[in-house]
């Protein structure tokens, strides 16, 4: 018998019969020999005792704080205080406490540096506050419950702060108010790792077209509030910004 052909028959454990190795039950006393009957590939020999098993699947190490089955989720109070405080710039402003020109990049800010931090927060429009505040709260909570607080801050950062310091830097006459590059960074870096998924053609969770909707009603913002009116600028860095660091949040998201 050539090594390339299958064994003639096999030998029952049970009653000790020569059976044929291509059954699943000893015809004689009925003992069970496997589970399946093998398969052949186009050489005759049998496929199953060279098939590679795929490793058994593992749930990855529980990270600090968790139960097994249960993953916790960090409790947005970054998003709550970035929220909060927008709401109290547009009531400041609104009553008249303060002049806004001290707050808010009309002008450029020269030594007052502090504007570039505070500008984020003063809202002289109560749909743009609307729109700004609900968006970062919603995308903000979202990926502060995924990723921590951390996270959450350097976004408003990049796009609040440093949409307000690249308007400043490149209009002779800048003016940037509100939490519209702030709001696009928080909705940006939510919504990259639902287009790698829609790229690698995997289904999703997140609703993509609401999200382009409400990023759309935000980035439009500058078009619909008068003067002072919201930065294109801040817009520009915010998507920007959202993209640069939710990439490589989703990226260890989906290693980890």
């Amino acid at each position: 018998m050539s090594t390339g052909n299958p064994d003639l028959f096999v030998i029952c454990r049970s009653c000790g019969s020569e059976v044929s190795p291509y059954i699943t039950e000893c015809p004689y006393c009925g003992n069970r020999l496997r589970k399946r009957a093998p398969k052949l590939d186009r050489h005759g020999r049998v496929a199953e005792r060279h098939r590679r098993r795929s490793p058994a699947p593992s749930l990855p190490r529980l990270r600090r704080g968790e139960i097994p089955g249960i993953r916790g989720e960090a409790r947005p109070y970054a998003t709550g205080l970035l929220v909060l405080l927008g709401m109290a710039g547009y009531l400041v402003w609104r009553t008249g406490n303060i002049d806004i020109t001290q707050v808010a990049i009309i002008g450029k800010p020269e030594t007052h540096w502090w504007r570039l931090v505070t500008a984020s927060f003063i809202y002289d429009n109560l749909g743009y506050a609307f729109v700004a505040l609900g968006a970062i709260a919603l995308y903000g909570s979202l990926l502060e419950r995924r990723h921590g607080p951390l996270a959450v801050l350097a976004l408003f950062a990049v796009g609040g702060v440093g949409g307000a310091a690249a308007t400043a830097a490149i209009y002779p006459t800048p003016v940037a108010l509100g939490g519209n590059g702030a709001a696009l960074a928080l909705l940006v870096a939510w919504l990259v790792p639902d287009l790698l998924s829609l790229r690698r053609r995997e289904d999703i969770e997140g609703d993509v077209l609401g999200t382009v909707l409400i990023g759309a009603v935000v980035a439009l913002m500058p078009l619909v509030v008068a003067t002072p009116a919201p930065s294109w600028v801040s817009d520009a860095v915010g998507v920007l910004g959202g993209a640069a660091i939710g990439l490589p949040l989703a990226l260890a998201q989906d290693a980890y």
